[in-house]
């Protein structure tokens, strides 16, 4: 199974970088480097405040399937 990084993938889709994450929160470009490359990962105040500043719900940061998952449910 390959390693796919959620956070790296939503600011990519929401067209973000990792420096514009990092001073949203306040925290280094490494610290938001190390998360994008699964080496030590946010805690759960974090990635909720994450989820906020990316607009997404907080499920799609944590569950790959997520978004086909909803995808499916629409076309039910």
């Amino acid at each position: 199974m390959e390693d796919i990084n959620r956070i790296k993938m939503v600011l990519f889709e929401k067209k973000r970088t990792a420096r514009w994450l990092a001073g949203q929160l306040g925290v280094t470009p490494s610290t938001v480097s190390k998360w994008c490359t699964n080496t030590s990962q946010p805690d759960l105040a974090c990635l909720l405040k994450i989820a906020d500043l990316l607009e997404v719900d907080i499920k799609e940061l944590l569950v790959r399937e997520y978004k086909q998952y909803l995808l499916s449910q629409e076309s039910k």
